[in-house]
């Protein structure tokens, strides 16, 4: 190739990328905007959901020009069991809910909620393949109208928060504690716990006035909570609380869009935000941990507890929340109920500590997103 030939090529490549670009910026714009209200019960960012959240409505409004998301955090629109029955109504479009939750509207959604069953994080990620998840999903679907995209992770270090350290089952002994559903209750009246289910918005207050003594959450809540309830106190991964999140929209909602604003939005939910959402969580629990972390239980901070003392907890607790489940649940859902800790004890072994994809995450990249919520709480400089 001579040099007036290699210009030509490289003029004509150059025209054909101009085009590409165009033609791509063309396609964008001839996507119809939608508008989402999406309902939560969490607080927005720095809470790592809160950050997914709003990584959604910059990526939709992004790649669907003119289009409007509305995020509700902490119960301000909807509480969960609310916000199903909204979508049912066709009334709401998104929710970004939790399976415990959930329970309060249908009661086999408890199936995959019970600590100190999915205790490495690959477990945590394999939850989607499981039989009881698919269950549940074709479920929510049938019953409620309600598409589930897929499911997030709470903190894998969910824990016990308080004004002191609750270590073995004595320190819990007629302590009012917040609960995230009624799940958790079984696991806090073994272990001689008053439990009430309260919803995280309510939380600071309740705390601050003495109306509960402390309360089970994710590290995104502890870090919300710390000044009320500065000792918290882990067993280990899931090994106080075990729930996760689902990303659903109601289906009189999702079934009204055309193919390509469905197209745009599930891969943006599917292959963007829900794998940022995992990996959000997981640094948001190494860098608390790193950042809070205490190995004396005396002082206020991070403690996990050791074998032993997580062991302790565990024989307390005994099969009490599979029992309450059962107890709860049609005589159908016994069997899933069983079938989730099959599952799970098969995940766990099938995805040791160290073997998951997620814990080779680099949290140095991902550091940058937990200012994300400047943008969206803290009021611009003039």
């Amino acid at each position: 190739m001579n040099l007036a030939q290699g210009k030509k090529a490289l003029l004509s490549a150059v025209a054909a990328a101009a085009l590409t670009v165009v033609g791509a910026a063309s396609a964008m714009a001839d996507v119809k905007p939608v508008t989402i209200r999406i309902a939560a019960d969490l607080t927005g960012p720095p809470h790592p959901a809160g950050i997914s959240m709003s990584y959604f409505k910059e990526l939709v409004e992004k790649k669907m020009p003119g289009s409007e998301v509305r995020l509700f955090f902490a119960g301000s629109l909807y509480r969960i069991p609310e916000a199903v029955e909204a979508m049912t109504d066709g009334n709401l479009e998104m929710t970004w809910g939790q399976f415990g939750k959930t329970a309060a509207i249908d009661p086999y959604m408890n199936v995959v909620v019970g600590a100190q069953l999915l205790t490495t994080p690959g477990a945590i990620d394999s939850l989607d393949s499981f039989e009881t998840y698919k269950f549940l999903v074709d479920r929510m679907s049938k019953v409620h109208d309600v598409h589930i995209f897929g499911s997030g992770h709470l903190s894998m270090y969910m824990g016990a928060g308080s004004g002191s350290r609750l270590i073995s089952p004595d320190d819990f002994k007629g302590k009012k504690m917040r609960s995230m559903g009624p799940a958790e209750n079984a696991l806090l009246g073994a272990i001689g716990a008053n439990p009430t289910t309260m919803a995280f918005g309510d939380v600071p207050p309740a705390l601050q006035t003495g109306v509960i003594d402390g309360l089970l959450t994710s590290l995104g809540g502890f870090n919300s909570t710390k000044d009320q309830a500065p000792f918290f106190t882990i067993a280990g991964i899931n090994g106080i609380v075990g729930d996760y999140y689902w990303i659903g929209a109601s289906n009189s909602w999702w079934n009204k869009l055309d193919t390509e604003q469905q197209a745009i939005l599930n891969g943006i939910i599917i292959n963007e935000v829900l794998p940022f959402q995992k990996q959000i969580n997981f640094c948001n629990d190494k860098r608390l941990v790193d950042k809070f972390e205490t190995k004396d239980p005396s002082k206020p901070g991070i403690y996990i507890m050791n074998a032993a003392e997580a062991g302790a907890i565990k024989t307390a607790a005994g099969d009490a929340t599979a029992k309450w489940i059962k107890s709860k649940t049609p005589d159908a859902a016994d069997a899933w109920v069983d079938k989730f800790e099959m599952e799970a004890a098969a995940a766990v072994a099938a995805n040791p500590i160290g073997s998951s994809k997620l814990e080779k995450t680099d949290c140095a990249a991902m550091a940058k997103w937990f200012t994300v919520y400047e943008r969206y709480v803290k009021p611009k400089k003039k």
